[in-house]
């Protein structure tokens, strides 16, 4: 999780003294282990380290090639072995990754980033060719932002600089705020902002100025790799595809276990935490962890059926023999109620010295946040493991017969199909015409002429935000082709895009310095994952059946034969406490509104039903309020543009997204 920043002067000039001391003041934070700068010309790189391996202690950063390419690189590099096998000239096992990176470059060009497997940033500084190459992994769990005008580019992996120093009035991107609003997160390319890009993931940014024209420059994506739908694994019996998911897990798990520290990992009592923790123990005790011991963190609520896990992850600390740090949500929310009376202002959210670059409210307000931090810092970790994204993966959910009846439609087994469909509808206890057709519309083209309203509870919306954002409020549809890859495939990479934008969303924390780590998203384990036959992952009435059937001894028996996991969100009270803002607290200007976002009058309308306890979305309510509050805290710390229709039409609809969809395809700017 290091830190880098770059500004690139086409011209040869090179940044004030001043603005970089603040650059490099907002970046310290975030990597406390080292301060290093490369300057020449109009180029200057910030990098700060925040070590999470042996080998990190030893990079130096920025790294210079042997053809004098300047690489900054945060991540972690998963197939060490296997690349400096293939390099083993000039590599050694004891080469720091970035010397790594290098050395793939310097062999393969820009065809090196499809060989890296891991969770990584890099940018490429080309004094020879005057480029410069961003790339980001496969998942995107790393971030790197960037913006690019006439005469310069600046690049940054955190996104506070790109806005608090753009010495530019800002505007708001409209998808990114629909998509936010949503629920359903944000496509990945997008930031709030127009202007300011976030790099795809699985791709590259070529940025280089033309050699005729002093205002001109080329800016090329281009998608360096993706999941193969021709690639398939098949075996005769089930024995043979349940040790190949312990091997590809335990690898997973294994790579995210490489520090120097001990590992902490979230522990929430559901299959996914829980297989990865106990893999981790049987990998430790083994000695093939790298890691010298694995802690555990869970969170409940006995007074919330549905989060009320403690049951179940005290079943994995029992076989583990340890328990894990424990922390009451319940007991912390009732103690801020009776500190706070529950009338805590929703301004307060972006009330303190952090900029909130997104969003996302401050969440170190919160004593959770701060045991959580408190006990990190206390116990040396650094790295946490995370079970989000196996859920997508391994088949978890209500077991539908969906993806697997429109395989057989798209090859046309209709014999198949119909016994199929007649036994899912016995176990189902369902018709089996409801269940062919939520089959067959997944066909058809999704034209959302207007958001439903289960998805968009919000009428105070304006109908023209609605109306230009639909796709981004509809969640991104997107309708299964009949000729093509298997319409499970398309099924895996559809969830896929929607965990690529989850994890888009989730910054860098300033007062919780971590390195959080998804074995779920490891390449070769999905890869794995999309390659065998849908029966093998969901059967009938079965969900999550390869998982269970091949972690047997491995996770507690009350974990595999749990029923799945719900959560009841809480009915509103009608006489709750939450102390709603009035029209004069809140004033008869409103950005959101000026913006084009809210219409003010049906805002007004919905706080006043709220403040009476009459029948409104109290979420929506309150997701405007803090929408309402940060853009009032966007006002004070940068200057923001109110009059913004036409430039964020012409920008933040982001061109590069609609020519992602297949590798090596290409986009210009100029």
């Amino acid at each position: 999780m290091s830190v880098q920043y770059g500004r690139w002067n086409f011209e040869g000039q090179p940044p004030a003294l001043d603005y970089i001391e603040k650059v490099s003041a907002t970046l310290a934070p975030y990597g406390p282990d080292s301060d290093e700068a490369f300057s020449k010309g109009g180029v200057k790189i910030l990098y700060r380290a925040f070590h999470t391996t042996k080998e990190s202690h030893r990079e130096i950063q920025p790294h210079i090639s042997g053809s004098g390419a300047v690489i900054a690189w945060d991540g972690r590099l998963d197939n060490r072995a296997e690349l400096i096998s293939e390099l083993r000239d000039s590599l050694s096992i004891a080469s720091t990754d970035v010397t790594i990176v290098a050395a793939t470059y310097e062999k393969w060009g820009t065809n090196c980033f499809a060989k890296l497997i891991g969770d990584w940033a890099l940018s490429i500084c080309n004094p020879n060719n005057r480029s410069l190459i961003l790339a980001r992994d496969p998942i995107g769990t790393r971030h790197l932002y960037y913006s690019v005008d006439n005469n310069q580019v600046t690049w940054s992996t955190i996104l506070d600089p790109l806005v608090r120093f753009a010495g530019k009035t800002l505007a708001i991107c409209e998808e990114y705020v629909a998509g936010w609003f949503a629920l359903f997160f944000p496509a990945a390319h997008l930031t709030p902002y127009v202007g300011i890009h976030a790099v795809p993931p699985s791709c590259s940014v070529l940025i280089q100025p033309r050699k005729h024209g002093q205002h001109s420059v080329m800016h090329i994506i281009t998608k360096y790799w993706d999941f193969d739908p021709s690639k398939k694994i098949r075996y005769c019996t089930d024995a043979e595809y349940e040790e190949h998911f312990r091997t590809v897990f335990a690898k997973a798990v294994q790579r995210k276990l490489r520090s120097d520290r001990p590992v902490l990992a979230e522990l929430s009592g559901g299959m996914d935490s829980s297989s990865i923790v106990c893999m981790a123990d049987t990998l430790i005790a083994r000695g093939a962890a790298e890691t010298s011991r694995l802690d555990t963190i869970s969170w409940y609520d006995d007074s919330d059926p549905g989060l009320d896990e403690r049951p179940y992850f005290t079943k994995v600390e029992e076989k583990r023999g340890r328990v894990g740090h424990h922390i009451n949500v319940g007991e912390l929310s009732q103690r801020e109620e009776r500190e706070t009376g529950s009338q805590r202002s929703f301004a307060c959210q972006f009330e303190n010295d952090h900029f909130a670059a997104t969003p996302t409210p401050n969440r170190d307000l919160s004593e959770l946040f701060r045991q959580y931090a408190a006990y990190m810092k206390s116990r040396g970790h650094r790295v946490v493991l995370s079970g989000i994204g196996g859920d997508e993966a391994t088949g978890g959910g209500v077991p539908t017969p969906t993806p697997e009846l429109q395989n057989l439609l798209a090859r046309a087994r209709f014999f198949t199909l119909a016994h199929q469909l007649k036994a899912w509808a016995t176990k189902m206890r369902k018709p089996r015409l409801p269940l062919l057709w939520d089959a067959i519309r997944g066909f058809f083209p999704v034209v959302p002429v207007r958001v439903p309203k289960d998805r968009c509870t919000t009428p105070w919306l304006s109908p023209g935000f609605i109306r230009r954002n639909r796709l981004a409020l509809y969640g991104y549809p997107s309708r299964m082709k009949l000729f093509g890859p298997l319409p499970s495939f398309q099924d895996h990479i559809h969830k896929l895009e929607a965990n690529r934008r989850f994890v888009s969303c989730c910054g860098f924390q300033l007062r919780l310095p971590r390195d959080i780590r998804y074995p779920y998203y490891d390449r070769d384990f999905l890869e794995f994952i999309y390659a065998i036959p849908r029966e093998q992952i969901v059967r009938m009435g079965q969900r999550r059946s390869l998982m269970k059937r091949a972690l047997v001894g491995n996770v507690p028996d009350e974990l595999l034969n749990r029923k799945q996991k719900t959560f009841l969100p809480p009915e509103p009270k009608k006489n709750s406490s939450t102390e709603w803002p009035s029209v004069a607290e809140i004033g008869q200007h409103m950005v959101s509104s000026s913006v084009g976002i809210v219409d003010p009058i049906l805002f007004w309308e919905a706080l006043q039903k709220a403040r009476r306890n009459e029948d409104v979305s109290i979420d929506s309510l309150k997701r405007t309020l803090t929408l309402e509050f940060w853009l009032r805290h966007l006002t004070v710390h940068i200057a923001l543009t109110n009059s913004m229709f036409t430039e964020r039409r012409s920008d933040c609809s982001a061109p590069e997204a609609k020519e992602l969809s297949a590798p090596a395809s290409a986009q210009k700017f100029s």
